[in-house]
């Protein structure tokens, strides 16, 4: 094989997230974005000593079990890849990709459990980040999601099936205000223009709807007819803020001050019969429905917290310490967003929840100047998991069991290897979907203590004789294979788009 070389290549395996496996002259050959099943064409990108990298050019013949796509952006829009795969196989799809996860990582006598589905597979998301854009050089404005395969291209999704009607409303209304009113989206190259961003943010339980515009503070823009447009929407739900972020960051995601150019910053929701002020930046789970599921199933790993103390780490706006808040002796949450904290803090006051405390920072660095000893713990992280420093603090106060809720299995297994070599094996594990459609679940394990003489039978050997140059490097190549799984997994998250963005930088 040769790059450039088009190839016949049926799909014989998956690994997450969203990568097809197939053998050519002998040889295996990874396809992003294929499924199991396909015969397609594919273009070789990387050809390795063990294994090649290759592009979808296209699908000769579908797997026989797919079906039609539901979606008129199907094709075009680089979302909802999985949506010509049956929900029930999309499920068994994703949970076996897990467990071998798991299982690679050095378990087997665990319960892995029946995955739970999610209750609604169309309009169930309560979040949508949408870019502005061409579809392209130099086409007419487009405002929705990144282009299939073409990540500076943008796709106007104004039929969405993910969301509610709403959403497409609202997105119509504002790609057409600012295509009549002739406003340049920003330019990253030149740093011109005003355009960036656009966020809609929607509870399904209370209706009020949160909108911050993503743009630069480039030029006099008068957003005052803006608002009025928006605000003369016939919709079903509330508009109760409307926020201009402004944007003037090199990087492509959405950051910056917030001025309110109507109502307020946060929208209400509801969840398992607490109330939650959410804020702009604050994380909270895109599913809401979903998301009592997960955390009923969150509640069953952890057990008994009467009178204890719980530890909720990477807390976001609260909500799994909350939860857990009515029997507990103390809950305190971790957070690095302080946005995400100061709203955790006025939702347990909101709830009357006297015994929570939610604490602005770094995982590791708050740990360590706490003089509190958890009783219980529960983990939340990010998709790329939790740094080493932090999970050996966590894994060192011994706690006889910790739940982790993950949203990466790539990153959990990383994880549970180090929790396997200090004391920790898995009991039980669970899926559960989220986001139907996509190639991503969540999963939560119940790690339970175990004797040293168990932990050390699977433990490899550690070497203690590396200099510090050595480590250091290869803390640097870990970093960048994470960085790399992460570019590869989501590339509509923001730390997909930074890198993505100097990699076009460095070939330029």
């Amino acid at each position: 094989m040769r790059r450039g070389q088009v190839i016949e290549l049926k799909i014989e395996e998956m690994r997450f997230p969203a990568v097809g496996v197939g053998y050519f002259e002998g040889k295996k050959v990874k396809v992003k974005n294929a499924i199991k099943g396909q015969l397609i064409e594919a273009r070789i990108k990387k050809n390795r000593s063990d294994y090649a990298e290759a592009g979808l050019v296209q699908v000769l013949e579908p797997s026989t079990s797919e079906v039609a796509s539901f979606c008129p952006h199907f094709g075009r829009c680089g979302g909802c890849a999985r949506q010509t795969v049956p929900y029930d196989e999309q499920v068994a799809m994703k949970t076996e990709m897990v467990r071998s996860i798991i299982e690679e990582s050095g378990f087997e006598a665990f319960e892995f459990e029946t995955p739970i589905k999610s209750p609604e597979i169309y309009h169930y998301r309560n979040k949508m980040e949408y870019s502005f854009g061409d579809e392209e050089k130099n086409g007419p404005l487009q405002l929705g999601m990144h282009k299939k395969g073409r990540f500076h291209d943008v796709v106007t999704v104004d039929q969405c099936m993910l969301v509610d009607e709403d959403f497409n409303t609202i997105l119509r209304a504002t790609l057409d205000y600012f295509v009549e009113a002739g406003t340049l989206r920003y330019n990253k190259n030149t740093m011109e223009g005003f355009l960036r961003h656009f966020t809609i943010r929607k509870s399904q339980n209370t209706g009020e709807i949160l909108l911050g515009l993503s743009a630069s503070t480039q030029g006099s823009v008068d957003l005052t007819a803006f608002v009025e447009r928006l605000l003369s929407l016939t919709i079903k739900g509330q508009i109760v803020g409307i926020l201009w972020i402004k944007n003037d960051g090199i990087a492509d995601v959405v950051q910056g001050e917030i001025e309110v150019l109507y109502g307020r910053e946060y929208y209400m929701e509801t969840l398992m019969g607490l109330d939650f002020k959410v804020s702009f930046f604050s994380f909270f789970q895109t599913n809401p429905e979903g998301a009592e599921l997960l955390y009923q199933k969150v509640i069953d790993y952890t057990g008994a917290t009467e009178g204890k103390e719980v530890f909720d780490l990477f807390s976001g706006t609260g909500t799994i310490g909350q939860i857990m808040a009515g029997s507990a002796k103390r809950v305190i949450g971790v957070e690095i967003v302080e946005d995400a904290v100061r709203a955790a803090n006025e939702n347990a006051e909101l709830n009357k929840l006297e015994n929570c405390n939610f604490i602005a920072g770094d995982v590791f660095k708050v740990l360590d100047e706490l003089d509190h000893t958890p009783e219980v713990i529960v983990v939340d992280p990010p998709r790329a998991g939790i740094q080493e420093k932090a999970l050996m603090k966590i894994l060192g106060y011994g706690v006889p069991q910790i739940t982790y809720v993950s949203c990466n299995p790539k990153s959990l297994g990383d994880n549970l290897i180090t929790a396997r070599k200090n004391g920790y094996t898995i009991e039980r594990v669970c899926c559960v979907d989220m986001f139907p459609h996509t190639p991503h679940i969540e999963t939560v394990v119940k790690l339970i203590k175990v004797d040293t003489e168990t932990v050390d039978a699977y433990a490899e050997p550690v070497v203690e004789d590396k200099d510090a140059e050595t480590k250091a490097s290869e803390r640097r190549a870990e970093q960048l294979k994470k960085n790399r799984d992460l570019l590869d997994q989501d590339t509509d998250s923001d730390l997909a788009k930074l890198l993505a963005e100097i990699a076009a930088k460095n070939n330029a």
